[in-house]
Protein backbone atom coordinates (compact mmCIF):
# COMPACT_ATOMS: atom_id res chain seq x y z
CA UNK A 1 0.00 0.00 0.00
CA UNK A 2 1.34 3.41 -0.99
CA UNK A 3 1.19 6.23 1.53
CA UNK A 4 -1.65 8.69 1.12
CA UNK A 5 -0.73 12.36 0.73
CA UNK A 6 -2.34 15.00 2.94
CA UNK A 7 -1.96 18.67 2.05
CA UNK A 8 -1.65 20.83 5.16
CA UNK A 9 -0.69 24.41 5.98
CA UNK A 10 2.56 25.62 7.50
CA UNK A 11 2.99 27.62 10.68
CA UNK A 12 5.82 29.04 12.75
CA UNK A 13 5.07 26.53 15.53
CA UNK A 14 7.33 23.54 16.26
CA UNK A 15 6.01 20.64 14.20
CA UNK A 16 3.83 23.00 12.10
CA UNK A 17 0.48 21.44 13.16
CA UNK A 18 -2.21 23.95 14.12
CA UNK A 19 -5.18 23.70 11.75
CA UNK A 20 -8.23 21.88 13.16
CA UNK A 21 -9.55 20.98 9.73
CA UNK A 22 -6.37 19.33 8.47
CA UNK A 23 -6.00 17.58 11.83
CA UNK A 24 -9.30 15.72 11.36
CA UNK A 25 -8.11 13.43 8.53
CA UNK A 26 -4.68 13.20 10.18
CA UNK A 27 -6.19 11.93 13.44
CA UNK A 28 -8.47 9.59 11.46
CA UNK A 29 -5.63 8.05 9.46
CA UNK A 30 -3.57 7.63 12.61
CA UNK A 31 -6.51 5.90 14.31
CA UNK A 32 -7.01 3.57 11.35
CA UNK A 33 -3.31 2.87 10.89
CA UNK A 34 -3.28 4.21 7.32
CA UNK A 35 0.18 5.31 6.17
CA UNK A 36 0.39 8.92 5.01
CA UNK A 37 2.77 11.77 4.34
CA UNK A 38 2.17 15.50 4.62
CA UNK A 39 2.87 18.17 2.03
CA UNK A 40 3.22 21.53 3.76
CA UNK A 41 1.96 24.66 2.04
CA UNK A 42 2.04 28.35 2.90
CA UNK A 43 -1.49 29.77 3.03
CA UNK A 44 -0.56 32.14 0.25
CA UNK A 45 0.49 29.21 -1.99
CA UNK A 46 -2.50 26.92 -1.44
CA UNK A 47 -4.54 27.98 -4.48
CA UNK A 48 -1.65 27.59 -6.95
CA UNK A 49 -0.55 24.25 -5.49
CA UNK A 50 -4.02 22.73 -5.48
CA UNK A 51 -4.84 23.94 -8.97
CA UNK A 52 -1.61 22.29 -10.13
CA UNK A 53 -2.72 18.85 -8.88
CA UNK A 54 -6.29 19.24 -10.16
CA UNK A 55 -8.03 19.57 -6.78
CA UNK A 56 -11.55 20.94 -6.78
CA UNK A 57 -12.23 24.26 -5.04
CA UNK A 58 -14.76 24.74 -2.28
CA UNK A 59 -17.43 27.42 -2.50
CA UNK A 60 -17.69 30.61 -0.48
CA UNK A 61 -21.06 31.76 0.81
CA UNK A 62 -21.32 34.11 -2.18
CA UNK A 63 -20.72 31.21 -4.57
CA UNK A 64 -17.16 32.11 -5.55
CA UNK A 65 -14.40 29.50 -5.62
CA UNK A 66 -11.87 29.12 -2.81
CA UNK A 67 -9.05 26.60 -2.58
CA UNK A 68 -8.54 25.24 0.91
CA UNK A 69 -6.74 22.48 2.75
CA UNK A 70 -7.05 19.70 3.67
CA UNK A 71 -6.85 17.88 0.37
CA UNK A 72 -6.11 14.16 0.25
CA UNK A 73 -4.48 12.34 -2.64
CA UNK A 74 -4.70 8.54 -2.67
CA UNK A 75 -2.55 6.99 -5.39
CA UNK A 76 -3.93 3.55 -4.45
CA UNK A 77 -7.31 4.50 -5.89
CA UNK A 78 -6.63 7.70 -7.84
CA UNK A 79 -8.90 9.67 -5.52
CA UNK A 80 -8.34 13.38 -4.89
CA UNK A 81 -10.69 14.71 -2.22
CA UNK A 82 -11.25 18.19 -0.80
CA UNK A 83 -12.83 19.08 2.58
CA UNK A 84 -12.11 17.34 5.87
CA UNK A 85 -15.54 15.73 6.29
CA UNK A 86 -15.57 14.39 2.74
CA UNK A 87 -12.01 13.09 3.18
CA UNK A 88 -12.95 11.22 6.36
CA UNK A 89 -16.09 9.85 4.70
CA UNK A 90 -13.91 8.57 1.84
CA UNK A 91 -11.39 7.06 4.26
CA UNK A 92 -14.08 5.22 6.19
CA UNK A 93 -15.64 3.75 3.06
CA UNK A 94 -12.33 2.86 1.38
CA UNK A 95 -10.52 1.65 4.50
CA UNK A 96 -13.39 0.41 6.72
CA UNK A 97 -11.27 -1.17 9.45
CA UNK A 98 -11.87 0.68 12.76
CA UNK A 99 -14.76 2.75 11.47
CA UNK A 100 -15.11 6.30 12.77
CA UNK A 101 -18.79 6.21 11.78
CA UNK A 102 -19.89 3.18 13.82
CA UNK A 103 -23.44 1.87 13.65
CA UNK A 104 -24.20 3.82 10.45
CA UNK A 105 -23.75 7.08 12.34
CA UNK A 106 -22.34 9.20 9.50
CA UNK A 107 -25.55 11.21 8.88
CA UNK A 108 -25.86 12.05 12.58
CA UNK A 109 -22.16 12.92 12.90
CA UNK A 110 -22.44 15.22 9.88
CA UNK A 111 -25.22 17.03 11.77
CA UNK A 112 -23.06 17.04 14.91
CA UNK A 113 -20.20 18.63 12.96
CA UNK A 114 -22.42 21.56 11.97
CA UNK A 115 -23.93 21.88 15.44
CA UNK A 116 -20.55 21.87 17.18
CA UNK A 117 -19.14 24.50 14.81
CA UNK A 118 -22.25 26.55 15.50
CA UNK A 119 -21.31 26.61 19.20
CA UNK A 120 -17.81 27.86 18.41
CA UNK A 121 -18.36 30.48 15.72
CA UNK A 122 -19.93 33.24 17.86
CA UNK A 123 -16.78 33.46 20.00
CA UNK A 124 -14.16 32.52 17.41
CA UNK A 125 -12.78 35.93 16.47
CA UNK A 126 -10.29 36.07 19.34
CA UNK A 127 -9.06 32.56 18.45
CA UNK A 128 -8.66 33.48 14.78
CA UNK A 129 -6.51 36.45 15.75
CA UNK A 130 -4.16 34.06 17.55
CA UNK A 131 -4.12 31.81 14.46
CA UNK A 132 -2.79 34.66 12.34
CA UNK A 133 0.04 35.19 14.83
CA UNK A 134 1.51 31.72 14.21
CA UNK A 135 1.72 32.16 10.42
CA UNK A 136 4.42 33.62 8.21
CA UNK A 137 3.86 37.28 7.17
CA UNK A 138 2.66 36.30 3.68
CA UNK A 139 0.31 33.62 4.99
CA UNK A 140 -0.95 35.84 7.82
CA UNK A 141 -1.86 38.55 5.31
CA UNK A 142 -3.83 36.05 3.23
CA UNK A 143 -5.47 34.50 6.31
CA UNK A 144 -6.52 37.88 7.74
CA UNK A 145 -8.03 38.95 4.42
CA UNK A 146 -9.96 35.69 4.06
CA UNK A 147 -11.33 35.74 7.61
CA UNK A 148 -12.30 39.41 7.34
CA UNK A 149 -14.25 38.52 4.19
CA UNK A 150 -15.89 35.55 5.92
CA UNK A 151 -17.07 37.59 8.90
CA UNK A 152 -17.53 40.90 7.03
CA UNK A 153 -15.45 42.65 9.70
CA UNK A 154 -12.20 44.63 9.16
CA UNK A 155 -9.28 42.80 10.78
CA UNK A 156 -8.39 45.68 13.10
CA UNK A 157 -11.94 45.49 14.48
CA UNK A 158 -11.98 41.69 14.73
CA UNK A 159 -11.37 41.18 18.45
CA UNK A 160 -9.47 44.09 19.99
CA UNK A 161 -8.29 43.88 23.58
CA UNK A 162 -10.97 45.00 26.01
CA UNK A 163 -14.75 44.56 26.07
CA UNK A 164 -15.01 42.99 22.59
CA UNK A 165 -12.45 40.30 23.34
CA UNK A 166 -13.96 39.66 26.76
CA UNK A 167 -17.33 39.20 25.07
CA UNK A 168 -15.81 36.72 22.60
CA UNK A 169 -14.42 34.65 25.47
CA UNK A 170 -17.79 34.68 27.20
CA UNK A 171 -19.48 33.43 24.01
CA UNK A 172 -16.88 30.70 23.61
CA UNK A 173 -17.36 29.55 27.18
CA UNK A 174 -21.14 29.56 26.69
CA UNK A 175 -20.70 27.31 23.66
CA UNK A 176 -18.51 24.86 25.56
CA UNK A 177 -20.96 24.77 28.45
CA UNK A 178 -23.49 23.42 25.97
CA UNK A 179 -20.99 20.91 24.57
CA UNK A 180 -20.25 19.79 28.12
CA UNK A 181 -23.91 18.94 28.60
CA UNK A 182 -23.82 16.88 25.41
CA UNK A 183 -21.01 14.79 26.85
CA UNK A 184 -22.76 14.46 30.20
CA UNK A 185 -25.87 13.11 28.48
CA UNK A 186 -23.84 10.43 26.71
CA UNK A 187 -23.23 8.58 30.00
CA UNK A 188 -19.81 7.56 28.79
CA UNK A 189 -16.32 8.67 27.85
CA UNK A 190 -17.27 9.64 24.30
CA UNK A 191 -20.09 11.50 22.56
CA UNK A 192 -21.60 8.11 21.70
CA UNK A 193 -21.18 6.79 25.23
CA UNK A 194 -18.61 4.00 25.27
CA UNK A 195 -18.20 4.08 21.47
CA UNK A 196 -15.44 6.21 19.94
CA UNK A 197 -16.35 8.04 16.73
CA UNK A 198 -15.47 10.88 14.40
CA UNK A 199 -17.56 13.18 16.62
CA UNK A 200 -14.83 12.95 19.27
CA UNK A 201 -12.14 13.60 16.65
CA UNK A 202 -13.99 16.76 15.59
CA UNK A 203 -14.07 18.05 19.16
CA UNK A 204 -10.44 17.15 19.84
CA UNK A 205 -9.06 18.72 16.67
CA UNK A 206 -10.54 22.08 17.58
CA UNK A 207 -9.13 21.68 21.08
CA UNK A 208 -5.73 20.87 19.61
CA UNK A 209 -5.87 24.06 17.55
CA UNK A 210 -6.77 26.15 20.59
CA UNK A 211 -3.96 24.65 22.63
CA UNK A 212 -1.47 25.32 19.85
CA UNK A 213 -2.36 28.94 19.05
CA UNK A 214 -3.48 30.40 22.39
CA UNK A 215 -1.11 32.06 24.81
CA UNK A 216 -0.19 29.92 27.80
CA UNK A 217 -2.43 31.82 30.18
CA UNK A 218 -5.31 31.72 27.69
CA UNK A 219 -5.06 27.95 27.30
CA UNK A 220 -4.91 27.62 31.10
CA UNK A 221 -8.13 29.64 31.31
CA UNK A 222 -9.83 27.63 28.57
CA UNK A 223 -8.74 24.24 29.88
CA UNK A 224 -10.06 25.07 33.36
CA UNK A 225 -13.64 25.25 32.07
CA UNK A 226 -16.06 22.48 33.01
CA UNK A 227 -13.69 20.97 35.54
CA UNK A 228 -10.85 20.45 33.05
CA UNK A 229 -13.08 18.46 30.69
CA UNK A 230 -11.56 19.74 27.47
CA UNK A 231 -7.91 19.08 28.22
CA UNK A 232 -8.99 15.55 29.18
CA UNK A 233 -10.97 15.04 25.97
CA UNK A 234 -7.96 16.14 23.92
CA UNK A 235 -5.63 13.80 25.80
CA UNK A 236 -8.08 10.90 25.50
CA UNK A 237 -8.57 11.32 21.75
CA UNK A 238 -4.84 11.74 21.11
CA UNK A 239 -4.26 8.48 22.98
CA UNK A 240 -7.07 6.69 21.14
CA UNK A 241 -5.74 7.86 17.77
CA UNK A 242 -2.10 7.28 18.72
CA UNK A 243 -1.32 10.89 17.91
CA UNK A 244 1.64 12.55 19.63
CA UNK A 245 1.79 16.34 19.83
CA UNK A 246 4.76 16.81 22.12
CA UNK A 247 7.02 19.32 20.44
Amino acid sequence: MQSLVLYDTLSNLPGNFWSPNTAKPRFTMSYKGIPFVIVWLEFSDIAAALKAIGAKPNKRVDGSDIYTVPVLSDSNTGALITDSLEIVSYLDKTYPKKSVFPNNSEPLIRAFDSAYLGLLLPGMKSILMRCAEVLSPASAKYFMGARSADFQVPWDEFSPEGPKRDADWELLEKGYNIAYEWYRKSNGKWIMGDTFSYADIIVACWLMAFKRVLKEDEWARFSSWNGGKWAQVLADVEQECKVTQNF
